[in-house]
């Protein structure tokens, strides 16, 4: 599938837009406890972008980050409190909630940390023990 074109997204009220263009490093599914957490849902559909292909075009003063660990810094708008991405510094990767890029044609790949999944999904997608090998996990699949 090819994803050349640009897709406008935004938080909840519409403080903050942004665009992501290009082609997506990954999608998939994040089953574990810090991402069901922080989006206080079972679990968070992600795609994957390279800092430079995540363009804020409106609100960059309404962004607000909170980083729980160093490896991920969590963006959110100040007025509606509206989650908008995770910038993964280590990865040189940029996580934007596939629910708020609503016209991307988003297609998950794999489903990673899924041995804490609180939502099982038999889909027949990779079902991985914490994270592919080129993002520094182990690479080992478990059971769907």
């Amino acid at each position: 599938m090819s994803h050349a074109d640009a897709y406008q997204g935004q938080c909840f009220c519409g403080a903050v837009q942004f665009t992501v263009s290009g082609e997506p490093a990954g999608m998939g599914y994040c089953h574990c406890d810090s991402c069901r957490t922080w989006s206080a849902g079972p679990v968070n559909a992600f795609t994957l972008w390279r800092p430079e292909a995540v363009r804020v075009t409106r609100g960059a003063d309404h962004i607000g980050t909170y980083n729980k660990t160093e490896h991920s810094y969590r963006k959110w708008c100040t007025t509606c409190g509206g989650h908008l991405f995770t910038e993964h510094p280590g990865l040189g990767l940029t996580d934007v909630y596939a629910a708020i890029i609503p016209d991307f044609p988003y297609e998950a790949g794999v489903h990673v940390h899924y041995p804490e999944s609180r939502l099982p999904m038999k889909d027949g997608l990779p079902k991985l023990k914490d994270l592919p090998k080129e993002m520094g996990g182990s690479g080992v699949s478990v059971a769907e």
